[in-house]
This record gives C-alpha cells, sequence and structure tokens, in this order.
C-alpha cells in the first residue's frame, strides 16, 4: 500500500514559494548532497500535484533540472484539478475529485510513496485524513512574504510524531 507524502523545501519562516508562486529564491540552494531527498526520490512511485503548482513556476525552468526533484523524477503524476487541458503531457492524468486523484497516484505508486506536490493539495489530503507523512527540508533564507508550507485556518490541530531514526522533520500524521 502506497504511503502518501507531503515532502517540501521551505524559507526558515515557512514559506514553499515567494510571492505569486515565485520559486527563483531556491535555485542557489539547490544541489549539494541531501541524502533524504536521494532516499524519497528512489521511493517514490508516483506525484499528486496541485494545479496551481502543476502550471506554476520552476527554479530549473528551461534546464536540464526542470521539473519534479530537479528533473530526476521520471514517472506517472496526477493532478488535481477542476480545470484539466485539451490535452494531458505524456505519464500525466487530470483528475478533479480528490479521493479519485489519492486512489489513482496510490494505485500508480503500488508500496511506494505517492509524493504530494502543492501546499493547497497537501493540506486538502491533511483534511480528509489521507495524508500518511510529512517530511520539511528548509533552507537558510527568509522571505517574509509567499505561499505558507500549509495553510488550514480554522482546522483543528494535527499531531505529528517524528518518524523513528529519520531527520528531524520527517513526521508521521498521528490519527
Amino acid at each position: 500500500m502506497a504511503t502518501l507524502i507531503y515532502a517540501a523545501t521551505a524559507s526558515l519562516d515557512g514559506y514553499i514559494a515567494g510571492p505569486d508562486g515565485d520559486m527563483s529564491w531556491l535555485t542557489e540552494h539547490i544541489g549539494g548532497e541531501n541524502p533524504e531527498a536521494d532516499r524519497l526520490l528512489a521511493g517514490t512511485g508516483a506525484l499528486l500535484i496541485g494545479h496551481t503548482t502543476f502550471g506554476g513556476d520552476d527554479p530549473n525552468r528551461g534546464t536540464d533540472s526542470e521539473g519534479a526533484f530537479g528533473g530526476q523524477y521520471h514517472g506517472p503524476a496526477i493532478v488535481l484539478t477542476h480545470r484539466p487541458p485539451g490535452e494531458a503531457p505524456a505519464g500525466v492524468e487530470f483528475v478533479g475529485d480528490l479521493h479519485e486523484a489519492v486512489a489513482r497516484a496510490k494505485d500508480a505508486a503500488g508500496d511506494r510513496y505517492v509524493d504530494v506536490l502543492g501546499a493547497n493539495v497537501a493540506a486538502q489530503c491533511l483534511d480528509a485524513g489521507l495524508l500518511d507523512e510529512v517530511l520539511m527540508f528548509f533552507v537558510p533564507v527568509m522571505l517574509g512574504d509567499g505561499v505558507p508550507m500549509l495553510r488550514r485556518p480554522g482546522r483543528e490541530r494535527v499531531r505529528l510524531e517524528r518518524l523513528p531514526g529519520e531527520t528531524a522533520h520527517w513526521y508521521r500524521v498521528v490519527r
């Protein structure tokens, strides 16, 4: 059974993108060794992507590193959207219902990870009781404004527990 994980890189003040979804701030922090990211990539069987993230900024746009995991991910992608384009790129499926999108992504992933890309779809998964794990990478910058790593105004508090033997910011969602 696939594990649904929200993994993202954030500034120290908690933003995954700058104002208007700007990702250029991340460019100077890409590269170097990151064993947790490498392990996540190796274990990822599918992506579940929000519409805004799918059509949004990429700090590697126009280079060989464009795309998920710096262009290293090559596999199925399910985009959650109510506004699908007329034609889907190869390997991409557009789905309008959250539960159906998660089911299709899990089916595609097998017993591997479904990596959720996008704060909005991650919050939807969390609120629906579908999210299993959270992995955050932090970089030494404070953006001051932008897209928060997870915004859920008025919702219940969610308990997380650190996964034993993992990095300090890899958690299991406690149900």
